[in-house]
């Protein structure tokens, strides 16, 4: 997951408090160690070091999270996809010349946490997804605990809010600048102003569209759900995203910003958050 959590909790006991405080950070750490590709011996960095033919045995935690990124790749049409390790290290580092090609192919079996590779070629990074999942097992734990709400963060891009409380949030983008609140909602934002870098088409750079937005905010009813849609939608035109997303009603909310200005954009079955 390679960034920092901060966990902002509502609770009139403090020793209760720093109990489900150490409780979260002690699941980061075991989320981490199966989750992060960055992590030698996780799920993730074995996986990509398996050969053609090979089947592995994974943790149930990351089969959970292969799967919902599946259906995530599934639900965008294939905007949202995993694989492409690869060339996000490539942009990352800004090489010269043409990508590496797509190579590769692996199964991730829907009723055994495993995962088969056909042959290898294909880098999992699990990028925003593995962060929006993280949030949501964290809220899992805080609500088995009777927490009382709060408002938990991965980085400055991903925010989760549970509870009776409405958070304020303000979105900034180059040059624009909103107001929301969040009430039992997740937050995402996807933006190449400052993250270019990490945005890769999984069709190449030549299917960006001309027209792409600075900016995009997606507010969902889970955090990996609000992850997916806001790296999906910052590849596309904002006309198209309100048809793309359809009658997805995990969706609460979208807040693009297109040349200095932030406005919300999203068919009428969306609602507020």
């Amino acid at each position: 997951m390679n960034t920092t959590f901060c966990l902002r909790l509502c609770e009139d006991d403090k020793q209760l408090a720093a109990g489900m405080a150490k409780e979260c950070f002690d699941q980061l750490d075991f989320l981490e160690s199966h989750l992060s590709r960055h992590v030698e011996g996780s799920d993730i960095c074995c996986i990509n070091q398996m050969q053609e033919g090979e089947t592995r045995y994974i943790s149930e935690v990351t089969h959970q999270c292969l799967l919902l990124a599946l259906d995530a790749h599934t639900r965008t049409g294939g905007l949202f996809d995993i694989t492409l390790g690869n060339h996000i290290e490539y942009q990352k580092n800004q090489k010269v010349g043409a990508p590496p090609p797509l190579e590769g192919s692996i199964i991730i079996h829907p009723d055994i946490a495993a995962v088969t590779c056909l042959y290898p070629g294909r880098k999992l990074d699990l990028g925003g997804i593995g962060k929006g999942f993280a949030l949501d097992q964290l809220r899992t734990l805080l609500v088995e605990w009777d927490s009382q709400g709060g408002m938990l963060s991965a980085g400055a891009s991903s925010l989760l809010a549970f509870g009776p409380q409405v958070w304020p949030v303000d979105l900034t983008g180059g040059g624009g600048h909103t107001h929301i609140t969040l009430h039992n909602a997740s937050l995402s934002a996807s933006g190449t102003a400052i993250q270019g870098s990490h945005i890769v088409h999984p069709a190449g750079a030549e299917a960006m569209p001309e027209n792409a937005c600075t900016h995009v905010w997606v507010t969902a009813a889970t955090a990996a759900l609000a992850e997916v849609w806001s790296t999906a939608l910052i590849l596309m035109e904002p006309a198209e995203m309100p048809f793309f997303i359809g009658d997805d009603g995990g969706i609460y909310s979208v807040h693009v910003e297109k040349n200095g200005r932030i406005h919300r954009t999203c068919p009428a079955a969306i609602k507020e958050s």
